[in-house]
């Protein structure tokens, strides 16, 4: 495509100009983004960096149902499963000592593997490195492919396959390597 004409921000018909886009690209490295989307009344543009992302044959999963409870991130030992959530070990006390947490960076349903006939992405013993894709978490039929943001060893899994995570809920333990 030609570049015949200069990019212009003041410009109402061409709002996404050039070098918008390059700052949108550098916060988006800054700040950790890997997913941003925008709109106007004539475009709409998605970005997307980080591993290359493919696209997802669409999974038929149960509805889960919403629960109004909130779940916390740091489970209680004495505190009650919720209905629709797995229970926590009880022994999450002096045995999680040390171990890093993979959290979601959003709300939206939980998938171990990239569909129904594929091996889990990370099962409990998996060695994992920070790019290493541990899950998806569905949000509004976007698939985000989750990367472990560290590297060790998976020793316990918090949730499982079509369960609803919050926002900076642990979902993965990781013994460091």
């Amino acid at each position: 495509m030609s570049e015949s004409k200069k990019s212009d921000s003041n410009n109402p018909g061409n709002s996404f100009d050039l070098n918008r886009l390059r700052e949108l690209i550098q916060m988006m490295e800054d700040h950790g983004v890997t997913e941003i989307s925008l709109r106007n009344e004539s475009e709409q543009w998605k970005l997307r960096r980080g591993p290359e992302f493919t696209a997802m044959p669409s999974i038929t999963m149960p509805a889960v149902p919403a629960v109004p409870a909130p779940v916390a991130p740091a489970p209680a030992p004495a505190a009650a499963p919720v209905a629709g959530t797995p229970a926590a070990p009880a022994d999450t006390g002096a045995s999680t000592a040390g171990l890093l947490e993979i959290k979601s960076p959003t709300v939206g349903t939980f998938y171990s593997k990239p569909s129904p006939d594929d091996p889990d992405f990370v099962k409990v013993g998996s060695q994992v490195k920070a790019d290493s894709i541990v899950c998806l978490v569905e949000a509004m039929k976007v698939f985000n492919s989750i990367p472990a943001e560290c590297s060790g060893i998976v020793e316990k899994i918090l949730v499982k396959d079509g369960d609803a995570v919050d926002f900076g809920q642990v979902m993965f333990l990781v013994r460091p390597a």
